[in-house]
């Protein structure tokens, strides 16, 4: 059955006039994204009250007030804090296998199914205002990490589930009995609080790991690790258990490494979680790597290069062929870099392919290949097989042996744009870098039109930053003195709750952009040092990664410290 607009839903209850919905769908219009009730509400034209019976009748729900609703503290445990906040549903009843909450936004369909998915229970939606929603999160929740520590505490009290623990690791493998611990409700409820407190502080990487006498968990933000309150040594096998049978990966199986995927949905947007478990001394340890399409955004424009690097990198990304490599170490943004200038080239008159290992995003009008060296999908063998597909431009994951740099070339020569990565500590020394794989000099001068190097660095946080002196320490490895550095004042952050007492909120990126000129290649050709060629770079303009992060830390953006920590000296 066709659902109704709300439009006409609130005509048809007699709340606003054909006149004032004509007038909300012309502010919609002027508000892409907001909804329709939204608006009305913010105008005065309908009350919360009315909203929500509004919208109860156009997703044929009924209608609750939890003021009237004697709310059970023990159903409320079974939506953690974290959940409650991000999903905006609070439990009011459960019966058999059947929860039912309440939500102020019924039109979000996923939700009963992601409830489903996180809880085992099968979820349905009655519809209130948003206003009782956030009387009761204020009222029955404490902070996330209260929460944790509570479910932790749990852990630490349920026997029961310790001598299930200790017996399944100890003996033969009990699948039946694995399955079963997995699945169980302390397992699910501690794992779900974990990945939602990492989606919800967009984090990139969850890390589990065994010890002999204690069981950690780090989650890396904004490329630090942080650890959180440990949960008990005999949770480990039940957790990694847990994450095996979400990655449909082999439980039985705990000599060997073992690599998979899940894909979530959370919020309304969909979450990749690549899994990698690794046999250690005592037990296996879990990397989740956690790919949010809603967090990147890939624009050049949000890259955060300087206008003049952007419109002279834009410049060489639009020329017919040629390669332009973005070097950097793991973790320094060089994907999101290059999935934003593919992105901005994706246009309907090129073809774009790329090779990559593996596919983080999902871009659509590009043909995306992803690499499985197990049957002989290579970069090498990837790329022949791009040139007779009529590219025009290609994305290489990774440079990493001379088979692919030397196709990487061939195709540039034949009139193709080459995009691709190295590992390489900045722009000149790239060069380097290509002819110890032993990439023949003149092809490198005939082919390479521009290097980018660049480093994420933590932006300091904007709610406690203050003023603070740099050490004689700093700047003896910044080879600055006080007379050199002259009333100029660095910045740090004192630490807080918006910033989890670390100082530092989100990152930015620092960029080098080497452009190949006829000197530069003079000099590739005479086999002239990386200092000599980054001294010419600078010449032509330049910027190095220290002189950007220096910029950077004068005007408060980051630290001093982060600097140093990222770049080197030139």
């Amino acid at each position: 059955m066709a659902i109704r607009r709300i439009g006409q839903v609130l005509v048809d209850l007699g709340f606003v006039t054909d006149d004032q919905l004509e007038a909300l769908l012309e502010e919609q219009r002027a508000q892409p994204g907001e909804r329709l009730g939204k608006i009305a509400e913010d105008m005065a034209l309908i009350t919360d009250d009315q909203l929500a019976q509004a919208l109860a009748e156009q997703m044929n729900m009924q209608v609750i007030s939890l003021a009237d609703t004697k709310l059970d503290p023990e159903l409320m445990a079974m939506i953690t804090e974290t959940m409650a906040q991000l999903y905006r549903v609070v439990p009011v009843s459960f019966e058999g296998s059947l929860l039912t909450v309440a939500t102020a936004e019924p039109e979000k369909l996923t939700v009963q199914d992601e409830l489903r998915t996180f809880l085992g229970h099968d979820i349905r939606s009655v519809v209130c205002t948003n206003r009782e929603i956030q009387d009761v999160l204020d009222k029955f929740y404490a902070s996330s990490e209260d929460s944790l520590e509570s479910i932790i505490t749990e852990l630490e009290d349920d026997d029961e589930l310790k001598a299930q623990s200790l017996a399944l690791t100890d003996g033969a493998v009990d699948l039946t009995g694995a399955e079963a611990l997995a699945d169980s409700q302390p397992v699910r409820k501690l794992l779900n609080m974990v990945l939602l407190i990492a989606i919800k502080d967009h984090a990139s990487d969850i890390h589990f790991e065994p010890f002999e006498d204690e069981f950690k968990i780090r989650i890396k933000s904004d490329g630090v690790l942080m650890e959180m309150v440990p949960p008990p040594r005999h949770m480990a096998y039940p957790i990694t258990t847990r994450i095996k049978v979400m990655a449909n990966l082999d439980i039985a199986e705990r000599r060997v490494p073992q690599d998979g995927r899940i894909e979530l949905t959370v919020g309304g947007h969909p979450v990749d979680l690549r899994v990698s478990i690794l046999p250690t001394m005592h037990g296996e340890s879990v990397c989740m790597r956690i790919l949010d399409r809603s967090v990147v955004s890939l624009d050049l424009k949000n890259v955060g290069m300087d206008d003049n690097i952007m419109s002279e990198f834009r410049e060489v990304c639009n020329k017919p062929n040629g390669i332009i490599l973005v070097t950097g170490p793991t973790g320094s943004g060089k994907t999101t870099t290059l999935y934003s200038v593919l992105s901005e080239l994706n246009q309907l008159e090129d073809k774009l392919i790329t090779t990559e290992d593996p596919v983080e995003y999902d871009i659509d009008g590009i043909i995306q290949i992803p690499i499985n060296h197990d049957i002989g999908v290579t970069f090498a063998a990837c790329l022949r097989a791009i040139l007779r597909q009529d590219p025009d431009r290609i994305l290489v994951g990774e440079i990493r042996d001379l088979e692919t740099a030397e196709i990487a070339v061939q195709a540039s020569l034949t009139g193709h744009t080459v995009f691709s990565t190295l590992h390489t500590n900045d722009a000149p020394s790239s060069v380097t870098r290509l002819k110890d794989m032993g990439v023949p000099v003149f092809l490198i001068t005939a082919t390479v039109e521009a290097i980018l190097a660049q480093r994420l660095v933590r932006r300091v946080c904007t709610q406690c930053r203050e003023e603070t002196e740099a050490s004689d320490e700093l700047l003896f490895q910044l080879e600055m003195s006080r007379e050199e550095l002259g009333d100029r004042k660095f910045y740090r952050g004192r630490g807080c709750d918006a910033c989890n007492n670390t100082g530092y909120k989100g990152r930015v990126g620092l960029f080098e952009l080497m452009i190949m000129n006829n000197e530069l290649r003079d000099m590739v050709m005479r086999n002239a040092s990386v200092d000599d060629m980054r001294a010419c770079a600078q010449k032509y303009g330049m910027v190095t990664l220290r002189d950007s992060g220096m910029a950077f830390a004068y005007e408060g953006t980051t630290t001093i410290d982060e600097v140093v920590r990222e770049t080197i000296v030139d």
